[in-house]
């Protein structure tokens, strides 16, 4: 077999074919870099106390709200609250808004923010479960991983 010189035609279509690859290469590059900020990890209670979420960056945080723990700030919206995952893990969470018209203690739910230097959960948005039969599938794991409800056969995640 004997090879020679590459022909104009084929040379062309390599150059066509490896522009193409490289050219796919950096805008999925590209897309991956611009998506990466708004990726928002759940971290339970106890993942969120124990460190492994990060400072600074987007996060959901999840459990259910303790019993007692609603403080709000007379003359604006601000309220303080802490979640639990039932383990002996909790959370606070601070929010600056009107709460969903479900939110109450016992219940559960999902906070989406960053936490600051303390590890307090500075919250931008408040998720608050619909209706009886659901509750946000994270929450439910955490619960059932306490062990401590047996009833959450009946709840249904997304």
């Amino acid at each position: 077999m004997k090879f020679g010189p590459i022909k104009p035609q084929r040379r062309q279509r390599l150059w066509v074919v490896a522009s193409i690859v490289a050219l796919s290469g950096v805008a999925v590059g590209l897309a991956l870099i611009a998506l990466q900020d708004n990726v928002n990890f759940f971290y339970s209670p106890a993942q969120i106390a124990a460190g492994e979420a990060p400072v600074g960056r987007t996060l959901r945080g999840g459990g259910m709200v303790k019993e007692g723990s609603v403080n709000r700030e007379e003359g604006d919206l601000g309220v303080t609250f802490v979640i639990s995952d039932l383990k002996g893990s909790e959370v606070s969470v601070h929010y600056e808004g009107i709460l969903p018209d479900l939110f109450r203690e016992g219940q559960g739910v999902v906070a989406i923010g960053q936490l600051d230097e303390e590890r307090v959960l500075i919250a931008s948005e408040v998720l608050a479960k619909h209706d009886e039969n659901y509750m946000p599938p994270e929450v439910a794991e955490v619960i059932k991983d306490a062990h401590l409800n047996t009833d959450l056969d009946t709840f249904q995640p997304l």
